[in-house]
């Protein structure tokens, strides 16, 4: 990873507040994008390139525009890069709330006529399924109150109204495919809050903060998908309690992969006495630690293994990460794990990804 910044992430991020056919939203629901966006640029933070962070808000989020800015974002990454796309606004739930069709609600929706001038979910996820990025984070955050007023209903006041929100049907297509996951700000039955008077969302609050860093428990320098929400999906709750749970998707995600770096990728300080330490430590065992927190749910995370050279196929499934590196690296001692992998490539590959790690930097081949 380069520490200076991740130029392999790009994003697309959406929010509309002020519908023209439709009620509106509070304004924290603009600030959520332009704050977002601007963590995900800052260099003390995500360090994506502001140039590969796109925003569409109120007046340019509107269906066509939103369909091309999912196109552009296809046409510019590849299997290496991370792309995020975000979208605050309204949702909607089209037929029955247990299989119907569920649609984004651009700037220019008219619920007179929601099929032709919303984005189905099948349409999204055909977008989204262009995007060839190794690994693709959605978030959604679509199921708002209507203005000051507590509602589970989308209406236009001409009497048409429809289920606000998001179905879990919807969620599951949207994150299907490898190295793809979505990140909701609630379940199909909750509303997604925005406290009177305050600049962002409940749900964009937490994940500001795990942004800035608080999702980087560990201080490897990196935002990764699953300690991003497990800290916003505990945070959440405790802004809220009860009331709201964000929901997490992913069928296919063998690895917890980085979504940015963490304060611009500063990883954490050890002391010289624990560096001095790792000179007297046997140094597989000392490899065998850092591996266990860098990369802690084993040989698949950021396909470590595979990088280094060494065939999955070869190691045993565990249930843990630590027991999945214990057991890796002890048959790798007696020569096995496939391919060319050994002790010099693996602690290389990890060199490479944590440069500023002071155990690994005294660790020599044995």
């Amino acid at each position: 990873m380069n520490p200076t910044g991740y130029p392999q992430g790009h994003a697309l991020l959406i929010g509309v507040a002020n519908y023209q056919k439709v009620s509106r939203l509070p304004a924290a629901i603009l600030n959520d994008v332009n704050d977002v966006a601007a963590m995900l640029a800052s260099p003390h933070h995500c360090a994506y390139t502001p140039a590969n962070v796109v925003t569409l808000l109120d007046a340019n989020a509107t269906r066509a525009a939103v369909l091309k800015g999912l196109d552009e974002l296809a046409a510019r990454v590849g299997p290496d890069d991370t792309a995020c796309v975000f979208f605050s606004g309204h949702g909607a739930v089209v037929g029955s709330p247990s299989n119907g069709d569920s649609v984004l609600v651009t700037v220019d929706s008219d619920l007179a006529d929601i099929k032709n001038t919303c984005i189905s979910s099948d349409e999204f996820a055909a977008a989204l399924e262009q995007i060839k990025a190794g690994r693709l984070l959605v978030f959604i955050d679509a199921c708002h109150a209507g203005g000051a007023a507590i509602s589970k209903t989308l209406t236009d006041g001409k009497g048409h109204e429809f289920k606000s929100g998001y179905s879990q049907n919807a969620f599951t297509r949207l994150a299907a495919g490898r190295g793809r996951a979505l990140m909701a700000s609630c379940r199909a039955d909750e509303v997604s809050a925005v406290f009177t008077g305050a600049r962002n969302s409940v749900f964009t609050t937490a994940l500001l903060a795990g942004l800035r860093g608080a999702a980087d428990k560990s201080a490897s320098g990196l935002i990764r998908v699953f300690d991003l929400f497990n800290y916003v999906s505990e945070e959440v709750p405790k802004l809220i309690p009860d009331d709201q749970h964000p929901i997490f998707k992913a069928d296919n995600l063998e690895v917890n992969f980085a979504v940015a770096l963490s304060q611009g990728g500063k990883k954490s300080t050890w002391s010289t006495e624990a560096t001095s330490t790792a000179h007297k430590e046997d140094p597989w065992s000392v490899l065998e630690g850092a591996l266990i927190e860098l990369y802690p749910f084993g040989p698949r995370d950021q396909e470590v293994w595979s990088r280094a050279g060494g065939d999955l196929s070869r190691l045993q499934n565990h249930s843990t990460g630590q027991a999945a590196w214990h057991a890796a690296l002890r048959t790798l001692k007696h020569g096995g794990g496939g391919g060319s992998i050994n002790f010099r490539n693996l602690l290389k590959i990890a060199k490479e990804d944590f440069s500023n790690h002071p155990q690994l930097s005294m660790l020599q081949v044995p």
